[in-house]
């Protein structure tokens, strides 16, 4: 890794063994990919969700040569409120993980990637206060995405209709996309030819 690993913890006790897991999980990225330029992790506890349960939300972002921002996140809402914080480190880890292992599949040509799958998926559906929405492919299926999985924080300029393009693995309640980066906005005949209202 190129630069330190930043680690933030907010509502959660920082721990020896918690540093030592993340620290132990960030080498095995590097077993992946050992041009990993930096890699930032947010461990939390929402305040809100204490009632019920463990909610912690874990969120890791990757840089990686030439251009390329990856990120897993893993909410509340996406797992048993009562699963501990290591195996939900673990899961987010393991989504990044995978997602590298994508990336490098693409760029050493192990995989064909089609430009019109990579970038020809558009927003769907967008419920900004709960941040989330569903990206329509070019195959006519529908893919939840997070607010943490769009790139450069442009989640709040995402409209119903815009292009975007996307990497997609599977999580616990099926295929979602993540590391989804804005690409343009669609013109008013496509959207409606794929029923939606353009923007």
């Amino acid at each position: 890794m190129q630069m330190p690993m930043e680690v933030s913890f907010r509502g959660v006790e920082r721990t020896h063994a918690m540093e030592r897991l993340i620290s132990d999980q960030a080498e095995k990225l590097e077993q992946v990919c050992d041009h990993i330029i930096s890699v930032r992790v947010s461990v939390e506890k929402p305040q809100e969700h204490q009632r019920s349960g463990n909610p912690y939300r874990v969120r890791i972002m990757a840089r990686i040569p030439p251009g390329h921002e990856l990120v897993a996140a893993r909410d509340p809402s996406d797992r048993d409120l009562h699963d501990p914080l290591d195996k939900v480190v673990r899961d987010a880890f393991n989504a990044l993980r995978r997602q590298i292992g994508q990336l490098n599949q693409k760029q050493k040509g192990d995989v064909k990637w089609h430009p019109e799958q990579e970038t020809g998926a558009l927003v769907s559906k967008l419920f900004k206060r709960d941040g989330y929405g569903f990206i329509l492919t070019p195959e006519g299926r529908e893919i939840y995405f997070h607010r943490n999985s769009v790139l450069h924080g442009d989640f709040d300029r995402l409209v119903i209709g815009v292009g975007v393009r996307y990497a997609e693995e599977m999580g616990d309640k099926g295929a979602q996309a993540t590391s989804l980066e804005l690409v343009e906005k669609i013109s008013g005949r496509i959207a409606r030819v794929e029923g939606l209202k353009p923007s």
